[in-house]
């Protein structure tokens, strides 16, 4: 192919105050990003309108087609406001509040912080762990009633204002998909987005909500199930089959789970993903470091490397790329790190996963063809990006998918996807010509050249006017 080396794992980057100008927007899409994502937990429905404009705006001046995912908040609990911060000691007795306004609930000698969530008191029980502020601070229920939770400081720390209660092992009830969860989603629907990352997935029955809702209102964004705590491994393979994408959220996940479990769940989450042919991202700390400083730690460098070893689709930037002092440096980095474990992968030949339908076993023969072919890609023709998802679900060793599609929805929804490059061809028609343009649009693009090998699925009509799947083998002239 005469494009230079091609990275098969996708980058998504965080937008924030480091990022949201449309020169840094257009560098980093001229670096290599594929997917933009807001963090709606600190985002406001003016910005969210106006950034999702500049990224189309800056998408074209970079002449570079990048896909939106709007990061909904989910259900979360946060401690009250304090008026100054309160230094806890390890054995400290101290309260949750769940009822502030209650007459008769506080103890003048203990001290206590309000809750956001009033029914925190049903979920918890005697003897469950509570961690604030990212698991920096950890206490222990010592009893409850109606009004407050009273626990011992286990680990110490200092307590400012709203600050993020994670709870290991307790079900919360609080619901998956919040008022303002719609809210947000509801903008981004109307301003065209094309991903929503739903916070703390549960169950399958989380991702079905926002399914119903997506369409109940028309949109054709796909859904990115983020898995956060113990509910949601628990239900692993049901929520992977519901939902469109994977995120491995491993912030909180590595709080709400012990942290020798997290690269268990991280490596089973890719897995079952790739037995059943569904994208997969790895997101949070990825890295951390260059938040600060120009160059990652060593660690770093081999986290972002086996995330591309377990054949991950993609790998997400942060706080790396909203407040960071190098959001540039970064995607390089991820760029860099990506191509080359690649091009290690490329001289191990695996074998395509197996699938049981019939039209995947069409696939991963054409997947087998391009593994045997030096030089080759694979081209397919794709309304709704499923065969381009399939041939990526295979996993080939060296050819990339050029995935050609009549749809603009599509072409950014396959930004999500691994090994998969994505063109716009309107109008699709007769399978013979459709081919044609398309090898035409590609050389003029230069991403074939005379001689190169095609390995094509495609339709094909036959005389008596039916459409059939066929795989082709064509050498550029």
């Amino acid at each position: 192919m005469t494009s230079a080396p091609f990275r098969r794992t996708k980058i998504i980057a965080t937008l924030g105050p480091a990022t949201e100008s449309e020169e840094i927007l257009v560098q980093l899409i001229r670096a290599g990003v594929d997917v933009l994502r807001l963090n709606m937990a600190h985002a406001s429905h003016e910005w969210t309108r106006m950034i999702i404009r500049r990224i189309r705006s800056a998408s074209a001046l970079a002449g570079r087609e990048v896909a939106i995912m709007m990061d909904i908040k989910g259900p979360e609990i946060r401690t009250g406001d304090v008026t100054l911060p309160i230094e806890l000691k390890a054995g400290e007795i101290f309260d949750f509040t769940v009822k502030p306004e209650a007459e008769g609930t506080r103890t003048e000698e203990i001290r206590s912080v309000d809750v956001n969530y009033r029914n925190l008191v049903n979920d918890i029980q005697v003897g469950d762990t509570v961690l604030v502020d990212n698991g920096l601070i950890r206490l222990e229920v010592l009893a409850k009633n109606a009004a407050h939770i009273r626990c011992r400081v286990l680990i110490p720390g200092q307590l400012s204002s709203r600050r993020h209660i994670n709870l290991p092992g307790v079900h919360v009830n609080l619901p998956s998909f919040t008022e303002k969860d719609r809210g947000d989603t509801l903008v981004g629907i109307e301003a065209g987005i094309d991903f929503v990352a739903l916070s703390f997935v549960r169950e399958a029955a989380d991702v079905l909500q926002l399914r119903a809702f997506l369409k109940e209102h028309g949109s054709n964004a796909r859904i990115v199930a983020k898995i956060e705590d113990q509910s949601a491994i628990d239900h692993l393979d049901e929520i992977i089959r519901a939902t469109d994408v994977l995120m491995v959220a491993r912030g909180d996940l590595g709080i709400e789970i012990p942290l020798e479990e997290l690269p268990v769940v991280q490596r089973r989450a890719v897995r079952t993903c790739l037995a059943i042919g569904r994208p997969v991202i790895i997101a949070t700390h990825m890295l951390e470091s260059m938040i600060g400083q120009s160059m990652p730690t060593r660690a770093e460098i081999t986290d972002v490397a086996n995330a591309v070893y377990e054949q991950a689709d993609c790998v997400m930037l942060s706080g790396e790329t909203t407040v960071g002092k190098y959001p540039l440096e970064c995607v390089r980095v991820l760029d860099t790190i990506s191509r080359r474990i690649e091009e290690e992968m490329a001289t191990e030949y695996a074998e395509p996963a197996v699938f049981l339908t019939e039209r995947m076993k069409l696939l991963r023969s054409a997947v087998v063809m391009a593994n045997e072919l030096p030089h080759s890609a694979l081209l397919c023709f794709t309304r709704r990006g499923i065969t381009a998802a399939g041939l990526a679900a295979h996993r080939p060793v060296c050819a990339p998918i050029i995935a050609v599609t009549d749809s603009p929805d599509t072409l950014r929804h396959l930004k999500m996807v691994r090994a998969v490059d994505a063109y716009l061809l309107q109008p699709f028609g007769d399978p013979e010509k459709t081919i044609s343009r398309a090898l035409a649009s590609l050389r003029q693009l230069g991403r074939i050249k005379s001689g190169d090998k095609l390995v094509i699925i495609s339709d094909v009509i036959t005389p008596e006017g039916r459409r059939i799947d066929s795989i082709q083998l064509r050498t550029i002239e």
